[in-house]
């Protein structure tokens, strides 16, 4: 194909520099951002944690053998009165320790023995409303612009924790979960998306990698520190708040996204916003940036006006059906043993609060090591290299004795970092992946998937009760067939960003040619 408006958006644009005050200003402000979604995922580890608790007894009653019974007392204020051996219920309720928390969820409402599946399920609502925001925002963001749909899900995620700080149920806290999970990851793939529209290609990846990433690695670190001083629920909520209010002015700071206001049509305004972003380098910039002559594709771009994208468009041609497939299968394995192995590393012998900060810090320096190889690497390379090799380190505990139990948790530990550098990853290469028009709709169901593999993956981690080694075995063997697919795909290292369907890459082996897929898609278009 010939030049289009969008397939040289960077070359158009190239008179800004990769680097400037606008590309800096862009990339702080949205890494930023994501320093609030890293901590509303993992919040729930201190809100929703049960305490040391026994049975609340009474004249009649004393200590019982666990948690959810006391026993009765004999006789009644006599010399023969002493403990029996018959229990009964908690019937008076339950007293918590106040030694880590002054209060959770759990200790509020009496979240314990009969009623304790309503804590698991509490925090299954937080990840319905992360798959439900998945799905939703993507189609919005592509319909109605990133920016607008970024700024309303950092209100909605700003919003909702200071209502649920104050709920009165559990009812109504579940509730409010299952928003918070809508508002985190819309605003998260969101975000991404916006801030890889808008900056050329090199410093897209230090924005996807080193920006985006690690500002979500810094949220996650911050919040066994807000914990560790807050330790009541309800205040936690509300620190979890405040810096949403801080990301007010930023409105007007962020711009819309110049290729998808190009994508709709819009030529003036996108010709604004990198005006401004050339004021604010100090170059100067041609008196018309988006020629006609030098956007071949504009005129189609109107045509596709008349044609509203819809999720259908993902799998309308046979490359994008390809890479659709291969994202659902890919996210939602990654997902599963990210979370799998997130979940048992909180669950590590020692301080809670300790344990948290170190998974971050390891989450933090996996993501500036895929940094350093993401550009001397191919992408499906290095992909297949992270999810290998932790699916070796997981496969590995197989052949440990069962009374290893610190070399199991320190391959676990190290199996981890592979996948959270995939985790971080698959962003970027997904990113470049998907085309403009349907971007935030192809992340959206690709994110979509890999909640359905993080609700999976508790049921994986429940049949540790059985065999210890079982949930590694699991999460190993998938691991190395997201690996294995993942090799599939074409590399996009130094690529331009595709923005018609028709730019789609073909996966490797795929006999549909390039030209075939723009032929099916242009007639597609005009249908």
């Amino acid at each position: 194909m010939s030049g289009g408006n969008i397939k040289d958006f960077d070359e158009i644009t190239s008179f800004l520099g990769d680097y400037g005050f606008f590309q800096y200003l862009i990339m702080v402000v949205l890494s930023l951002s994501t320093i609030t979604c890293g901590y509303t995922g993992t919040i729930v580890v201190f809100v929703s944690d049960t305490p040391e608790h026994h049975c609340r007894v009474s004249g009649n009653s004393t200590i019982g053998p666990d948690s959810c019974s006391r026993y009765k007392v004999r006789g009644n204020w006599t010399e023969t009165a002493g403990p029996s051996n018959d229990t009964e219920p908690c019937l008076d309720g339950w007293v918590f320790s106040r030694e880590r928390y002054t209060a959770t969820i759990v200790s509020e409402w009496d979240l314990v023995c009969d009623s304790a599946w309503k804590v698991p399920f509490s925090t299954s609502l937080f990840f319905v409303g992360v798959l439900i925001g998945s799905f939703i925002s993507g189609h919005l963001s592509d319909r109605f612009g990133r920016k607008p749909v970024f700024f309303a899900t950092m209100a909605l995620q700003t919003v909702t924790p200071l209502i649920q700080a104050s709920a009165v149920s559990w009812v109504m806290f579940c509730v409010l979960n299952c928003l918070r999970g809508v508002g985190q990851i819309s605003n998260y793939v969101t975000s991404l998306v916006l801030g890889s529209e808008i900056l050329h290609s090199r410093a897209r990846m230090s924005f996807s990698l080193l920006g985006h990433s690690l500002g979500f690695g810094f949220g996650y670190a911050l919040l066994p520190l807000l914990a560790f001083f807050i330790r009541g629920w309800r205040m936690l909520l509300v620190a979890s708040a405040i810096p949403g209010f801080l990301f007010i002015p930023a409105w007007w700071v962020i711009p819309e996204s110049p290729r998808w206001l190009l994508q709709k049509g819009r030529l003036e305004e996108a010709e604004m916003v990198i005006r401004t972003a050339a004021k604010r380098n100090r170059v100067p910039a041609p008196e018309i940036i988006f020629r006609t002559d030098e956007c071949m594709e504009l005129t189609k771009t109107k045509d596709e006006e008349k044609h509203t994208y819809s999720f259908l468009d993902l799998i309308r041609t046979p490359n994008m059906r390809n890479i659709t497939i291969l994202s659902v299968i890919i996210w939602m394995s990654t997902s599963m043993v990210f979370y799998g192995l997130s979940l048992n590393t909180s669950n590590l012998n020692g301080n809670a609060y300790l344990n948290c900060f170190i998974s971050a810090a390891i989450d933090i320096l996996t993501y500036i090591a895929t940094w350093v190889l993401v550009n001397r690497v191919s992408r499906p390379t290095l992909l297949f290299s992270m999810l290998m090799f932790c699916g070796i380190m997981l496969l590995v505990i197989m052949v440990l004795p069962e009374d290893m139990q610190i070399m199991l948790q320190v391959l676990a530990l190290v199996g981890k970092i592979g996948v959270s550098a995939a985790y971080c990853f698959i962003y970027v290469f997904f990113t470049e992946l998907i085309p403009t028009v349907v971007r935030n709709m192809g992340l959206g169901v690709a994110s979509t998937a890999a909640r359905i593999g993080s609700i999976i993956c508790p049921y994986v981690i429940y049949i540790g009760e059985y065999s210890k080694i079982l949930p590694y075995i699991v999460f190993g063997a998938v691991s190395i067939m997201a690996a294995t697919v993942s090799m599939l795909l074409p590399d996009t290292r130094n690529s331009k960003l595709p923005d018609l369907t028709s730019q789609a890459r073909p996966v490797r082996g795929c006999c549909c040619s390039k030209e075939t897929a723009e032929a099916q898609s242009d007639a597609t278009v005009k249908a």
